[in-house]
């Protein structure tokens, strides 16, 4: 990078520090540190909900899964406005009326404590794995540029999260997610419009959408029921509706988002700002994705995005072997320029048949480029068997650092930080109410002064900060970022938004039966993911509706000996 983007970068980072700490400076009581007192309005609400979804890895993920796949990623979000109005009408008012400081809380006046612990475990156990994927995710970003060692670079940037979230807590999270959301929708709408503009001077951005279109990139809806798909309308409005009223509905990171409104009706047009924009949003990110395959029709593309891999391979005994496929690669995308060009005045005249020739042939193309690219992860993997073959995550990176100008590079980089920033912030600052509320004020030292519990929350934000970031350490093989830490939530989220259904919905089943079916089903989610018999999104409605089966049953096994029912 440039000096103007090492400036760049570096001043957005500390401001946001800064200004996270200026915030939460007046922090004095464990309501303001967990909850902010309960005084934010709606639209800090919406944004801190939005940016504790949207981490890094969605901006380094996602313009490389539609690359690669096209938009069908999209359809993974289908559901979330439908659970934001569940959301609203019956959990929001419910943890609002009880005053609960943790989802959990709740679950204990409900059924018991040992389903409030299991619950509130199950939250850590994978809110602290996922956590740790997220410090990964921009990590890769200094360690691809810079050249530097990865592990220096996670704990650094793990290590500047921490600094203002130990200090200042959720309210620090808050007002910081409120001033990284703003820079990162302006920072994607300035990255769109470069896109568009390095495309040749005749290449607009509706001629870039049709050639993606025609190269089968532009398939965000796919309405065929296959549940071994894991992107279509169905398992979108169906598994992801599941997955994300268990996200927004049960996983504290978020619930401690929307519990810190001033009012039911505050948190209520948080979640709904969220339902409303998430989806473009996303979209629009994708969008980014498939302008970027657009570009590289004109203009030869890498075909390996991880520059450190490549290094590895050109300073090995396999150099020459990979100059040869480096070769043809190039021969292939200068022949591919003529049918590029053929497709683009087709699509100008409107000529269907001329179209349909020059697709043909960019396919062919396309496809023989693709037998080069397996040929050279053959290669590498030849090479070091255990080198990084998925380079997803790089592709935007990669196309960011090749074509940007001097500052803009800074800025696009500076996003991906403050998203992770704001999203394991969130995670952390979570992981430490879970523990402190539901675990050590419950067990370990009741009644004890306020000031004992905020030290005490310090502290224990402190510990899963280094947790995550040793967790971020052990990141690098699970491929694209982005699917990983929703595989991770699926096989979670099922259970817990099934314990919480049962506790709103269905009165009849006590705290003894939940406790034994969420473990029961857990196992069984767990054994059907190893098995790979369904698409992970399915997951969650398994693992829910599974609880809720399972739950009737011992529930009548037990009948009236259970007098663990209660009422809220």
């Amino acid at each position: 990078m440039s000096s103007i983007d090492w400036i760049v970068l570096i001043l957005t980072l500390l401001s946001i520090v800064a200004y996270g700490l200026y915030k939460s400076k007046n922090v004095k009581t464990i309501d303001g540190y967990i909850l902010s007192d309960r005084s934010l309005p709606w639209y800090t609400v919406g944004l801190s909900v939005m940016a504790t979804q949207a981490s890094a890895i969605t901006f380094l993920s996602a313009p490389g899964l539609a690359y690669s796949s096209g938009m069908s990623f999209a359809q993974f979000y289908f559901g979330l406005p439908l659970a934001m109005i569940v959301l609203c009408i019956t959990f929001v008012p419910i943890f609002h009326k009880l005053k609960v400081y943790t989802a959990y809380e709740f679950l204990e006046k409900r059924f018991d404590v040992k389903t409030r612990v299991l619950t509130a475990a199950l939250f850590l156990l994978q809110r602290g794995i996922s956590t740790g994927i997220t410090i990964f995710a921009p990590a890769i970003i200094l360690s691809t540029i810079l050249k530097i060692d990865l592990t220096l670079t996670t704990i650094g940037i793990g290590s500047l999260v921490v600094i203002y979230t130990v200090y200042g807590g959720t309210k620090a999270v808050s007002y910081t997610q409120l001033l990284q959301m703003s820079i990162i929708f302006g920072g994607l709408l300035l990255a769109g419009v470069l896109v568009v503009h390095l495309l040749p001077q005749d290449i607009g951005f509706k001629e870039a959408l049709h050639i993606a279109g025609k190269s089968g990139k532009a398939n965000a809806i796919d309405f065929k029921l296959d549940l071994n798909n894991q992107y279509t309308v169905w398992t979108g409005l169906i598994g992801g509706f599941f997955l994300q009223l268990s996200y927004f509905g049960t996983d504290q990171s978020q619930v401690g988002r929307y519990l810190t409104g001033s009012s039911v009706k505050e948190s209520r047009l948080g979640l709904l700002m969220n339902g409303l924009l998430k989806v473009p949003m996303q979209f629009c990110i994708l969008l980014i994705g498939i302008l970027v395959f657009a570009y590289y029709q004109y203009h030869t593309p890498p075909l390996f995005f991880n520059e450190q891999v490549i290094e590895q391979l050109e300073n090995s005994n396999h150099k020459q072997e990979y100059e040869n496929i480096k070769q043809r690669h190039e021969e292939i995308s200068q022949q591919k320029t003529v049918y590029i060009n053929q497709l683009t005045d087709a699509l100008k005249t409107k000529e269907e048949e001329k179209i349909d020739q020059a697709r043909a042939e960019l396919l062919k193309f396309n496809e023989n480029d693709q037998k080069l690219r397996t040929e050279l992860v053959e290669l590498i993997e030849k090479n070091d068997p255990n080198a990084d073959t998925n380079d997803n995550n790089y592709i935007f990176l990669r196309f960011v650092t090749d074509t940007f100008p001097k500052g803009l590079i800074g800025l696009l980089i500076a996003i991906i930080f403050l998203a992770s920033m704001g999203a394991t912030a969130s995670a952390i600052n979570s992981l430490s109410s879970t523990t402190v509320i539901d675990i050590y004020k419950r067990f370990v030292k009741k009644g004890a002064a306020d000031s004992h519990y905020l030290k005490v929350s310090r502290i224990s934000t402190f510990c899963w900060g280094i947790f995550t970031i040793g967790i971020a350490l052990y990141s690098s093989q699970l491929g694209n970022l982005l699917e990983a830490v929703n595989i991770l939530g699926s096989l979670f989220y099922g259970t817990i938004l099934g314990i919480f259904l049962v506790a709103f919905y269905v009165k009849s089943i006590g705290g003894k039966a939940v406790f034994w079916s969420a473990v029961i089903t857990e196992v069984i989610v767990i054994g059907i993911w190893r098995m790979d018999i369904v698409a992970f999104l399915w997951l969650n409605l398994i693992g829910c509706a599974l609880l809720i089966l399972i739950g009737f049953i011992l529930q009548y096994f037990l009948g009236k000996n259970n007098t663990q029912i209660k009422t809220v």
